[in-house]
């Protein structure tokens, strides 16, 4: 590693165009299927700026091959089959930076890796404090990454070239990293542990996502009504129009209605013009103040804001206040072990349950042991949540322990390494 990382400003190959037509895309797939090697991968979505999550540019790099940037709104709008790309790059590896981000949206448009190498996870096993690709690049290549456009409306066209620029930086170093880290992994002996992690990780990312069974909950700070079923109401008719409202307009949901003036609104019920009027989140625009480019890219989306009037908001208030007690939400009340998980409180652990404190304490002792040994960070070795499950039980030590490892979703290699002073430090 150099004393001094360089400044990696540009692609080697030069700053690509963005591939949006259907013999654009051919032509990329026939360079991708003539190249080897692993295939370099990245994704750009508009989180913050539309109302889904879905891919609008979509990164990939081959020796050989170069760069290609696929904007995958387009290509979808004049039929492009993905399954051509996947045949044209076969079971190559795909290599990707912390990869459960990008694969599932991969998985949404019929992209379908069959190996993958996460170079997260590599730097993770191998110890490092910082796992951002920046670090990591700087790290292992001594090379630092010209990086301003990560929060970008990514949906916009055209697309400036500063961000092709950064979009194509984002896969321009994978491919060298990818050799570097495996040798790496090899000389510390955790090339087989990582595999599993890789394994796992592509497994997971492409499986579909499981919606929240009960959406209006993951408002920020929900658990400020816990006790106030009729501020529930409230927040629960206000989410529900804002998310009809955003996906009707396409536009990120905390664009029309923040997160806190929901909250705000549900804790001051307001009945009455004055009362509504005096909360001033729910009368005033949503604007975002970054100091950055980023404030006009939110600017563009003020016409969408002012088609929805703060009366809307107040009919919303008014109709949830009117609604008699039965008819208010019901908050699930999720007991310590619902989930089959103990709880994470050392204070209830230490107070109500010394034994299985005592246990907890020398597990951890132990790992932290294996952990300084491998110089693998505590938490690759063992998830804290399965640790915590062994000794929540009054009886662990009649435990099979590795079966219980296995059925709480620890990997091979984190089983054989662990399982055996476990099974002792428990007794």
């Amino acid at each position: 590693m150099a004393d001094e990382p360089r400044l990696q400003a540009e692609p080697r190959g030069g700053v690509p165009d963005v591939i949006d037509t259907l013999a654009g895309f051919h032509e990329a797939c026939e360079r991708f299927a003539a190249a080897d090697g692993s295939v370099a991968a990245d994704a750009e979505r508009a989180s913050g700026f539309r109302y889904g999550h879905e891919d609008w540019l979509v990164q990939f790099k081959r020796e050989g091959a170069g760069i290609a940037l696929f904007d995958p709104i387009a290509l979808g709008r004049c039929c492009a089959d993905w399954n051509e790309f996947n045949d044209a790059v076969g079971d190559a590896t795909w290599i990707l930076h912390d990869s459960l981000q990008d694969l599932p949206g991969f998985a949404d448009l019929g992209m379908r890796p069959q190996r993958l190498f996460d170079t997260e996870i590599a730097a993770r096993l191998l110890g490092m404090r910082h796992f951002g690709l920046a670090a990591v690049t700087e790290h292992y290549l001594g090379l630092t990454l010209a990086k301003e456009h990560s929060a970008a409306d990514w949906s916009y066209r055209p697309l400036p070239r500063d961000w092709r620029n950064y979009a194509a930086l984002d896969v321009e170093l994978l491919i060298e990293l990818e050799m570097t880290m495996r040798r790496d992994l090899n000389r510390q002996g955790k090339i087989e542990w990582a595999e599993e992690e890789f394994a796992h990780a592509l497994s997971k990312g492409m499986t579909p996502r499981k919606p929240h069974p009960v959406p209006w909950l993951r408002i920020s700070h929900i658990t400020a009504l816990n006790h106030d079923g009729q501020g529930q109401a409230v927040a629960k008719a206000l989410w529900e129009e804002r998310d009809r409202l955003a996906r009707h307009y396409d536009i990120a949901p905390t664009l029309l209605l923040s997160d806190s003036a929901i909250i705000t609104a549900a804790q001051k019920k307001p009945h009455n013009g004055r009362e509504f009027r005096a909360i001033r989140a729910l009368n005033e625009r949503v604007r975002v103040h970054t100091g950055g480019e980023q404030d006009k890219m939110f600017e563009r989306y003020a016409p969408i804001q002012r088609e929805v009037k703060p009366s809307v908001w107040k009919g919303v208030i008014q109709q949830a206040l009117e609604l008699p007690e039965e008819q208010w939400p019901t908050m699930p009340v999720p007991s310590a072990d619902a989930q089959g998980n103990a709880p994470r409180s050392m204070k209830l652990w230490s107070s109500r349950h010394p034994e299985r404190f005592r246990r907890l304490q020398a597990a951890r002792r132990m790992l932290n042991s294996i952990a300084e040994d491998t110089r693998t960070p505590a938490e690759m070795i063992v998830k804290p949540q399965i640790v915590r499950n062994l000794c929540w039980t009054d009886e662990p030590q009649r435990r099979d322990v590795v079966r219980f490892l296995a059925a709480q979703g620890a990997r091979g290699w984190q089983i054989r390494l662990v399982a055996e002073s476990l099974s002792r430090v428990i007794i």
